[in-house]
């Protein structure tokens, strides 16, 4: 646990942005969820070193949920890593805020690491992408205040959320312009079809 007395940074890599985001285009006529993976580096700067999307449908389902953690959990006890926050695009276009589930599943992780973030990504700013316009800051960032609420803290670019490669972008559009987004697999997938990896390792490639 970070006991440093000023406010985190929050450094989200490539690879964990970039997966997210696909999750979100993937299906852009459902809500969408997941969970981010990071550790400490030192006292005021949380690493989120990966996104696991988890589901497109019924993201408020118990057991799905309970499953996925545990087997999240076990990954990253291989690498050193724990679950450190969560990310949620909603249904509607012109929703731009924190509901409950989002809220819910936040308050779970945060019980457990008390630095948790939650990502709420903008979805018209994510429909743009697609069309190549710059429609700056695609997610929105909240952590837990004094009082134990989520307040927004600011947006990606901000001072609190830096998207770690400063060449993400640039690779986050070269993927959407080939729609790497079908093969993106999340963890509803993977429990319709065990065959699917939940980890998408050949996204990358």
């Amino acid at each position: 646990m970070m006991m440093g007395g000023g406010e985190l940074t929050y450094e989200l890599s490539q690879n964990a942005y970039i997966k997210l985001v696909l999750h979100a285009l993937k299906h852009r006529t459902t809500a969408v969820n997941g969970l981010l993976l990071g550790r400490a580096n030192g006292d005021d700067v949380l690493e989120i070193a990966e996104s696991v999307p988890l589901f497109h449908n019924h993201l408020s389902l118990l057991p799905p949920l309970e499953i996925s953690l545990i087997l999240i959990e076990e990954y990253c006890a291989t690498k050193g890593l724990g679950i450190v926050g969560y990310f949620h695009a909603n249904e509607r276009f012109d929703d731009s805020e924190l509901g409950n589930v989002a809220k819910n599943i936040g308050d779970h992780i945060s019980r457990y690491y008390p630095q948790a973030v939650i990502l709420l990504l903008d979805n018209n700013k994510l429909d743009a992408l697609p069309k190549g316009k710059d429609g700056g800051p695609v997610m929105q960032l909240y952590t837990k205040d004094a009082y134990k609420s989520w307040k927004f803290v600011g947006t990606d670019g901000g001072s609190h959320l830096i998207i770690k490669e400063p060449a993400a972008n640039t690779v986050l559009l070269d993927y959407i312009s080939s729609e790497k987004w079908h093969g993106l697999v999340d963890f509803e997938d993977h429990l319709e079809d065990v065959t699917k990896d939940w980890l998408n390792p050949e996204l990358f490639k």
